[in-house]
């Protein structure tokens, strides 16, 4: 098996009630719950970490599929939510992708980057079939 990233993502908390620091490979991210939930708000929650990661991973792709067309799209503008509800008696999570262009481009243009921004990789992972596997170490 080889994994995609050269080092894990670790992820510690202390005393401080929800901040929890996460290292990655440049540096540490901060993630926290809101206030509302007992958090201190220090950082992004699990949800919004979630979503960060198919908004980035959407513009980039745009971005990478425009650059390589030579498109003149100077910005491109991603916003993603999630809602839960309950479905044969299961809870089933929707997120929403809500892609804009300040300067539109013409019609065929729009339906291929929409195309492009359904195959983005964390898209295809997320609509994919996801397996967690959880160990308990010392």
């Amino acid at each position: 098996m080889k994994y995609l990233l050269e080092n894990p993502v670790q992820g510690t908390i202390g005393p401080e009630k929800y901040k929890t620091a996460i290292q990655w490979r440049n540096g540490v991210l901060i993630a926290d719950e809101p206030e509302k939930l007992g958090g201190k708000d220090l950082g992004p929650d699990p949800f919004t970490l979630l979503l960060s990661s198919l908004v980035t991973c959407t513009l980039a792709t745009l971005r990478m599929y425009v650059d390589h067309k030579g498109l003149t799209i100077p910005e491109i503008d991603v916003k993603a939510n999630l809602f839960q509800r309950i479905e044969n008696q299961e809870a089933v999570t929707y997120l929403e992708r809500k892609i804009t262009f300040p300067e539109q481009p013409d019609d065929v243009v729009r339906q291929r980057l929409l195309r492009v921004a359904e195959n983005c990789p964390v898209s295809k992972m997320l609509k994919g079939t996801i397996k967690i596997t959880t160990t308990l170490t010392t």
